[in-house]
C-alpha cells in the first residue's frame, strides 16, 4: 500500500472514531432517593510528598451504599482535588465524583482549598 493510501485510510479512520471519542468523555450522574450513611471516621495517613490523599466515600452499587476506602493520588501542580461526595437535591441525593480542578490560587496541587 502506498504512503498516500495509508494516510488516507488513517484520516478516514480518525474521522470515523472522533465522534466516539468525544462521546466517551460524557459524564453520567447518579441521583437516588436513599441518602448515604454517615461518613466513616478515618484518620488520614501521614502526608506523602508529591501525593494527595483522596478520602473514602460511599458508592451506590445499584442496590445499596458500599464504602470505598481512601487512596493516594499523585499531586497535580496547579490543580486541587475535590473529594467524592453526595449532595442533597430536593428529595434525591446526587453523587459527585472526585475530580481535579484548576486552582485559582496555586496551592501546589496539595489537595482542596482550605475552608
Amino acid at each position: 500500500m502506498s504512503i498516500r493510501k495509508t494516510l488516507l485510510a488513517l484520516t478516514l479512520a480518525g474521522a470515523t472514531l472522533a465522534p466516539l471519542a468525544s462521546q466517551a468523555a460524557v459524564a453520567v450522574g447518579v441521583d437516588i432517593n436513599i441518602g448515604p450513611p454517615p461518613a466513616r471516621v478515618v484518620v488520614a495517613p501521614a502526608p506523602r510528598p508529591g501525593y494527595v490523599y483522596a478520602p473514602g466515600y460511599w458508592r451506590w452499587d445499584g442496590r445499596r451504599h458500599v464504602w470505598v476506602d481512601g487512596y493516594w493520588a499523585r499531586a497535580r501542580p496547579g490543580y486541587h482535588w475535590s473529594a467524592d461526595h453526595w449532595v442533597r437535591r430536593g428529595p434525591n441525593w446526587h453523587y459527585v465524583r472526585g475530580h481535579w480542578s484548576a486552582d485559582r490560587h496555586d496551592h501546589g496541587g496539595h489537595g482542596p482549598h482550605p475552608h
